[in-house]
């Protein structure tokens, strides 16, 4: 369909091969696009059964979006890059929401590297939406580490993982693996790498009535090798949901400081290098978004978009990350004493009106 999306139908289900090796299957605008016209031409044709979503390469599913672009687009002018800026984070959240709602089964090989948008791509609906994860699995919603906030649906499926695993993924934005990704709800099955041509074959056959349980029950033989018991942030549950409990990022801080165990104290490295501000953005956001439909917390974090890119600070994040590479953003505030509660409401402040808001028509 497009240079890095590739499509193929084979018996009663359609493939869809995410083909961007080199950028880590990062999501471009054309992407998004083939994407939504593909989903949208296979959703009401009787002879597909199923839906498949993998990568080419076995480094990653997808590491989210193309964040090179946001930050020629977000510093460009109004009449050519960041117009499309716009165009990218609307069609994004309208992606997310279709794959959210996709009537058939769904199954996306989260194989590899699993951040960001990638996440968006493979959390559908629960009732048919079949979540593969391996031991190449690297999981993550990292943004906070780029001056953004987790989006494409984080408020929703982060703020639903068990007791506060949600705010602190959302918030640290670390890394997990299998077994964690089990523990979290963000993941249904594990299966070997060296599985996955069997079940692409189980798949592509016109033998199984219920694609979907074929797929389940091909994969359960595996779940052993990942028992999410055993997951590192299942060891460290306890200490998680009494820390992240607190509806302010200094009180989750000053509890992990009471805390004398290895986890903790890595806990507070990490967020010392995070964006002060989007951590404070990032845990109202998951706080708000307990209580809103995905539709809602879709509309939500597209307005977050919008306050993020004109205040500045995921630009800052970027440049650090990506363009100079230096790894030392100058974030603003700088500190966390810095951040006022009047500065993150800012973010949640409607940037349309009601009737304006460019998803508008989700339901």
């Amino acid at each position: 369909m497009t240079e890095f999306i590739r499509t193929a139908i084979k018996g009663r289900t359609g493939f869809i091969t995410l083909d961007r090796p080199k950028a880590l299957n990062s999501l471009s605008l054309d992407m998004v696009r083939a994407l939504t016209a593909c989903l949208l031409a296979w959703r009401d044709e009787p002879k597909l059964a199923a839906v498949v979503i993998h990568s080419s390469s076995e480094k990653a599913f997808c590491a989210g979006g193309d964040i090179r672009f946001f930050y020629e687009a977000g510093r460009s002018t109004p009449l050519d890059g960041s117009a499309l800026l716009e165009d990218f984070f609307t069609e994004e959240y309208a992606l997310n929401h279709l794959i959210r709602y996709y009537p058939k089964p769904y199954i996306a090989v989260m194989d590899g590297i699993v951040m960001g948008g990638g996440m968006g791509i493979a959390q559908g609906n629960p009732a048919n939406c079949l979540r593969i994860v391996t031991e190449r699995t690297k999981m993550a919603m990292p943004e906070v580490n780029i001056g953004l906030f987790p989006d494409v649906g984080g408020s929703y499926f982060l703020s639903r993982a068990p007791g506060q695993i949600g705010a602190y993924l959302g918030v640290t934005g670390e890394i997990i693996a299998a077994a964690d990704a089990l523990h979290a709800g963000l993941a249904d099955v594990f299966l070997p790498s060296a599985q996955l041509p069997a079940l692409m074959d189980l798949l592509a056959s016109d033998g199984a009535a219920d694609l979907h349980k074929a797929a389940l029950d091909f994969s359960a033989s595996f779940q052993s090798q990942a028992d999410p018991a055993n997951s590192v942030l299942a060891a460290n549950r306890s200490l998680i949901d009494s820390c992240f409990d607190h509806d302010s990022v200094q009180s989750i801080i000053d509890a992990l400081r009471h805390s004398d165990s290895s986890f903790a104290q890595k806990t507070l490295a990490t967020m010392s290098k995070r964006s002060p501000l989007m951590m404070c953005v990032t845990l109202s956001q998951i706080r708000r978004g307990a209580g809103m439909t995905v539709a809602e917390c879709l509309r939500m974090e597209r307005n977050l978009v919008r306050r993020v890119f004109e205040h500045g600070e995921v630009l800052e994040g970027v440049r650090s990350v990506v363009i100079d590479k230096d790894n030392a953003p100058q974030w603003n505030p700088a500190t966390l004493n810095e951040v006022s509660p009047q500065m993150v409401e800012r973010f949640f402040e409607p940037a349309w009106p009601a009737y304006a808001h460019p998803l508008r028509d989700l339901s």
